[in-house]
């Protein structure tokens, strides 16, 4: 970029710090997304993390493999920096001995994140107690209309009683799930 407009912004984005171990700073261009990554990223997502990389800096580092050379963990991260404008990235460059243990570690990482359960009476709570104004709120990842939405429900029914369950039962175990607070309970 050549106008002062362009150079500020250039600048402005060269200023993002870096609370992350990483191997290198490595240039936006020089880096590969795996061209067979499995795990999409629709634009709402990437310009919300994009936000977050802005305000927050660089909290991850982008993984690299040496092997093949491309992007094995932050992919997201990897296009929401482009579209922050960053210059470069944090990029930890790793090892594998073979490229299935390069294959599993993507697919893991992009499965992974899918498997945890939210406790959104905890989530609640935690996002009453940081909104002071201090921040934005949508640096949490969640837009306004799902910060009210959160931050309105309510706990289970009081006067509902709940079936006690044998904790070995293994897999037989039923749950509800209530519909105010949308909670799931043994029954």
């Amino acid at each position: 970029m050549t106008d002062d407009k362009g150079k500020g912004q250039e600048q402005e984005q060269a200023e993002i710090p870096v609370h992350c171990a990483h191997t290198e700073m490595v240039p936006m261009e020089k880096l590969v997304p795996n061209p067979r990554n499995p795990n999409k990223h629709p634009d709402k997502q990437i310009q919300m993390l994009a936000k977050i990389i802005m305000v927050q800096g660089w909290r991850a580092p982008i993984t690299v493999s040496r092997q093949s050379g491309f992007i094995v963990r932050g992919h997201g991260r990897y296009a929401a920096g482009q579209l922050a404008g960053c210059p470069e990235a944090p990029v930890d460059y790793q090892d594998y001995q073979s490229e299935a243990e390069e294959w599993a570690d993507l697919i893991a990482d992009n499965r992974i994140a899918e498997l945890a359960q939210m406790d959104t009476l905890v989530l609640k709570d935690l996002l009453l107690e940081i909104d002071t104004g201090a921040i934005d709120m949508n640096i949490t990842g969640f837009d306004d209309k799902s910060l009210e939405a959160l931050m309105t429900i309510e706990g289970p029914p009081k006067d509902v009683k709940f079936k006690e369950y044998d904790e070995t039962a293994g897999d037989d175990v039923k749950t509800a799930t209530c519909p105010k607070c949308g909670e799931e309970f043994p029954v």
